[in-house]
């Protein structure tokens, strides 16, 4: 396994490379001090793992920087070493499509836990906030993945209490456009009943999503 550390904190890389030069799966370790190298480095190398800063001196967010990454390489996953615990900057993880979020105070077997798991496909978070607002947001990102720009106005009108004839009135479609949308979405969700759809809608807060 590869893995990159983008960090400008040298100690806080000295660190990290200390840690990972334990574990037997670790191949190889790069590291950089920015934003803009971390890009270049990474589609250079393909890391497995990239472990990412948000606050970088070069004017390159991590935010910025991991989204570059990950359109940029085929298989890099990114996990977050932060000191913000703040829920602006879960969300923008989440919508990002990073992996894994981890606070610097965090104990070195966390990062082994989140490379570990983040390396399997899955996702890794721990901050502060409740697990069930985390779930939800994550939810929320999924679903918005999932469904089309269409069947998100669909879905967030649906959320309001429109009928498919006020539905197709407001995006001017036919509601049998409209119910044919509500099949897809319902399929795609693997729902059953259409007040599934309502409640998803509620749940995962679509008034406020688009």
């Amino acid at each position: 396994m590869n893995i990159l550390i983008v960090d400008d904190h040298v100690l806080i890389r000295r660190g990290i490379r200390f840690l990972l030069e334990e574990l037997d799966y670790v191949d190889n370790i790069l590291e950089t001090d920015n934003g803009s190298d971390a890009i270049r480095i990474a589609v250079k190398h393909q890391p497995d793992i990239v472990l990412m800063d948000l606050s970088m001196p070069d004017g390159l967010d991590g935010f910025t920087a991991s989204k570059n990454i990950l359109a940029s390489t085929d298989n890099s996953k990114v996990i977050v070493l932060t000191m913000h615990d703040e829920e602006v900057y879960v969300k923008k993880a989440i919508e990002c499509n990073i992996s894994g979020y981890l606070l610097k105070n965090s104990e070195s077997n966390e990062i082994k836990k989140a490379i570990e798991a983040v390396s399997q496909g899955k996702y890794f978070y721990r901050t502060t906030i409740p697990k069930e607002q985390l779930q939800q947001m994550m939810d929320k990102k999924a679903a918005k993945s999932i469904l089309t720009q269409r069947e998100q106005e669909v879905v967030r009108l649906v959320s309001l209490g429109y009928t498919n004839i006020q539905i197709g009135e407001h995006l001017n479609i036919s509601p049998r456009t409209v119910e044919r949308h509500k099949a897809n979405m319902m399929q795609k969700l693997h729902l059953k009943e259409q007040h599934e759809l309502v409640q998803f809608a509620l749940k995962n807060k679509y008034v406020d999503l688009i």
